[in-house]
């Protein structure tokens, strides 16, 4: 620690700190204009200029570090005239449109021109700006209002870790440029434009601040659900900002919170309930759907209805939405698309590691000495927790591993890229934790302490052929040795996994393999790092802790054992067995399912194998479909359901990380949408007899029933968020795993369906931004393949799996391996899961040219 003195008042600061760091800490503002405190400081502006004793000229105090006995002034004349006249110059040749520029009323310069009594622009200069570019999408960039800040540049470098935004020309001529290849157009040069630089297309000329309702919420595109702030005007969410500092993503938003709201105001929301695509009533609409089924109940049992739930509902949504299947319907057909990715995951953790989630929050990620990202793509799957990795490695020196079948983003910064085969997942992570056990390099305290069967693991990895591992991953074996020994050195991991391995064929094998990892190398224990499961949507954790599976209550209890539970505390007997969404679709196709409720969710966009589910829906006496946007479902629906959107309801969310937060109303529904759990509140009212649940009670049963949800706090509404509990594992609580490796069969040509970029789910393809950036799908192919296919870039190519075809646009892209095949699944036109086998996200296909 050093101490100094600011305007006479001592203060005590850690060595490295800044002048302005030691002042805020004093309470004395000094004014900025290029500081930003989430990026290094750069010193352009001046404006933060102090006098420090024995030095012949003033210093800037954002990037001076403190010494030991310095005494510094930081309010005098002197400083106030070299700050009005550093704000002067900063006005040469700005253009004074203050009343049609989008950031008058929030301006920075405007607010440090009046705190200076700037009123003046006593010098000029020959005006060698740069022309408007309006060329990039989404984004206008306006260079003769640009103070040179370079925030935006670093917060694309060093925070985002994109590196698109750069400085073109040299002295005045300078001006802020972009390589578009690069640009995830995440909208964060426009947040932390201090001018009217950077402007967003999409909200140029639409509003002026003091005309917007702020709202503060989280957004729930992908499952980190960074905290949002939703601006409305009469009655339309027209931009999300999010603020530094106070919230978990530090200010930060991806291109889906910053530009993909759109989909709130589409001419496609569903407004109004249906039956056999007529208008009708709600009255009549929820008669017709709880008199039939009630009457199929009776007649045949709960097992001739059925239920797919979405991500997209809150934690009581879908708590009800269980509840009213086994309770009023006395059915445990339920299930979700989670049932091919995260459902897999999460109940081999829940066996294995007793983890409900993830380890730790996502900020422990940016504390870790080493991270591993496995099988993810995090630019596209949880950009939030891409932002962690990019704060450990970037900036705090971690290692970073990247595990994958194809080249990400991440792969140029990472130590050591592992590109595995298809298919071998389990392998190489049991490979890694062999490594670390042979080199002496293992977490052997917690593993004797928490690992109820050591012994067991140890045999297991014993008897671990690495050769075969090798031959497994096509990974040479100095390779896998210098990766484990990146782990094996550092005394904090974060392991993070997304769903390239949660719906892989081998899932279970590979995630308990990972477990095996975690548990071997450390990441299981301390607040540094961690051990993250990226589900693939929203709020897939709200959804399991639901317990929307016929084989798991709510807080993933096992079904069997927990039933008697449940029964009590419901005053019911519940239903035995129940088909999972496999087993649904074969329960329709054979007359036996003869009811299916779809809240929010589209077996036809979601599900693999859907010309099945397409085909299997026409046979249904009763099809309710619960949404909020048109699909090719509402011309096959008996009973169309018109729901909210998360800006337009109250509720609870969950994020990957255990985050639980709160909604909050920005604007309401159209016409006569509903809230989801007004819907299933009255159904669940209607059918079982008993007064309408309030979303309280249903909050409060969730928390006390589920176990997982104990910790919460009861004033979540007032906090916004808080964690559910920690993670602490008893002694002699955790299992490790002996999973069977499966051989990786040799294939010519596989496609792996994974996420576009630009896009969340299908929601998202009603975002005009969106759709301007990514506006149909791509089938990315390696180089070498398209000349041996004879396929051009831009062309179109067939590609056809084990249960059906699919057909897409052509991008030649070196990032795809040579064998490989990459399509997103976020777009209905080319509908690329209808080539899917339940049960991997990774297949052999062919290839023909169209």
């Amino acid at each position: 620690m050093i101490n100094l003195k600011i305007d006479g008042k001592d203060v005590q600061i850690a060595a490295g700190a800044t002048i302005l760091e030691a002042a805020e800490k004093l309470g004395i503002k000094i004014p900025t204009l290029c500081y930003l405190k989430k990026v290094s400081p750069t010193g352009a502006c001046r404006i933060c200029a102090v006098e420090v004793e024995g030095a012949d000229k003033t210093m800037t105090a954002c990037n001076t570090r403190a010494s030991e006995g310095m005494v510094i002034t930081t309010q005098s004349e002197r400083l106030a005239t070299i700050r009005r006249q550093v704000v002067e110059l900063l006005l040469v040749n700005h253009p004074l449109d203050c009343p049609v520029c989008d950031a008058g009323g929030e301006c920075e310069l405007q607010d440090v021109c009046y705190a200076h009594d700037v009123t003046r622009q006593p010098f000029g200069a020959d005006d060698v700006n740069a022309a408007v570019i309006d060329h990039w999408p989404l984004i206008q960039q306006v260079p003769n209002r640009c103070i040179m800040c370079e925030k935006c540049v670093k917060t694309c470098h060093e925070t985002i870790g994109a590196s698109a935004l750069f400085i073109s020309e040299h002295g005045d001529k300078a001006f802020i440029d972009k390589a578009l290849e690069k640009c995830e157009f995440c909208g964060n040069c426009v947040q932390v434009c201090p001018t009217g630089t950077m402007i967003s297309k999409p909200f140029k000329f639409k509003a002026r601040p003091w005309e917007l309702r702020k709202t503060a919420s989280v957004c729930t595109l992908c499952p980190a659900q960074c905290q949002v702030d939703l601006h409305s005007k009469q009655g339309k969410v027209l931009r999300v900002t999010a603020d530094d500092g106070v919230t978990v993503n530090d200010g930060n938003l991806c291109v889906g919170g910053f530009f993909g709201h759109d989909y709130l105001n589409s001419e496609a929301r569903l407004t109004a309930p249906q039956i056999d695509q007529q208008p009708a009533t709600w009255d009549a609409a929820l008669t017709k759907v709880a008199t039939t089924l009630q009457q199929i109940r009776d007649e045949q049992g709960g097992q001739a209805i059925a239920g797919l739930a979405s991500p997209h509902l809150t934690n009581e949504e879908g708590y009800l939405f269980q509840k009213l299947f086994r309770v009023g319907l006395n059915s445990n057909n339920i299930d979700s698309e989670a049932r091919h990715n995260a459902l897999r995951s999460a109940k081999v953790l829940r066996d294995q590691l007793q983890l409900a989630g993830s380890s730790n929050p996502i900020d422990r990620i940016g504390q870790a000495e080493a991270v591993l990202v496995f099988g993810a793509d995090l630019r596209s799957e949880a950009p939030a927790v891409n932002w962690q990795v990019q704060l450990a490695a970037r900036k705090r020196d971690a290692r970073l591993l990247v595990a994958n079948q194809r080249r990400v983003r991440l792969t140029d910064q990472a130590e050591t890229f592992l590109q595995y085969r298809a298919g071998s997942e389990a392998w190489l992570a049991a490979a890694l934790a062999k490594l670390l056990i042979d080199k002496g390099q293992a977490d052997n305290d917690f593993l004797s302490r928490c690992v109820a069967n050591r012994d067991e693991l140890d045999a297991y990895f014993a008897g671990f052929d690495l050769e075969k591992a090798c031959e497994a991953t096509g990974i040479a074996l100095p390779l896998l040795e210098e990766a484990a020994d990146y782990l094996g050195r550092s005394s904090s991991v974060a392991i993070i996994f997304g769903r390239d391995v949660m719906g892989c064929t081998q899932a279970e094998a590979a995630v308990a393999s990972l477990a095996n990892l975690a548990l071997v190398c450390g990441a299981l224990h301390g607040d540094r790092g961690g051990f993250f499961p990226i589900p693939a949507k929203g709020n897939t954790q709200g959804l399991l802790d639901a317990g929307i599976a016929p084989e798991c209550l709510p807080g993933l209890q096992n079904y069997v054992s927990a039933k008697d539970k449940f029964a009590a505390e419901w005053h019911v007997s519940l239903p035995e067995g129940g088909a999972d969404a496999n087993g649904i679709l074969e329960g329709i196709e054979q007359g036996k399912i003869r009811a299916l409720y779809l809240a929010g969710a589209n077996p036809l966009t979601s599900l693999p194998e859907n010309n099945r589910w397409r085909k299997a829906l026409q046979k249904l006496e009763l099809l309710v479909v619960q949404g909020i946007l048109t699909s090719d479902l509402i011309p096959m629906a008996t009973v169309v359901l018109p729901g909210a959107a998360s800006s337009e309801k109250r509720g609870s969310v969950t994020a990957l990380d255990q985050r639980v937060s709160t909604l909050r109303i920005a604007v309401e529904p159209p016409g006569e949408a509903r809230p989801d759990f007004a819907i299933l509140s009255d159904l669940f009212a209607r059918i079982s007899g008993k007064p309408e649940p309030s979303l309280s009670a249903v909050g409060r049963e969730l928390m006390n029933l589920s176990g997982s949800y104990a910790d919460v706090c009861q004033n979540l509404a007032q906090r916004g968020s808080c964690w559910k509990q920690s993670y602490a594992p008893d002694d002699r609580s955790l299992k490790a795993a002996t999973p069977e490796l499966a051989a990786v069969p040799a294939t010519e040509l596989q496609l792996l369906v994974g996420k576009c970029p630009f896009h969340f789910g299908t929601t998202t393809a009603f975002s005009a931004a969106n759709r301007e950036l990514a506006p149909e799908g791509l089938i990315l192919i390696n180089p070498a393949d398209a000349s041996r296919i004879g396929v051009a870039n831009g062309g179109r190519l067939t590609v056809t799996g084990p249960v059906g075809k699919a057909s897409g646009k052509v991008m030649i892209h070196p990032m795809v391996p040579s064998g490989l095949l990459a399509a997103g699944d976020n777009f209905t036109d080319m509908n690329i899961l209808q080539i899917l086998p339940a049960g991997s996200n990774c297949v052999a296909v062919t290839a023909t040219r169209n």
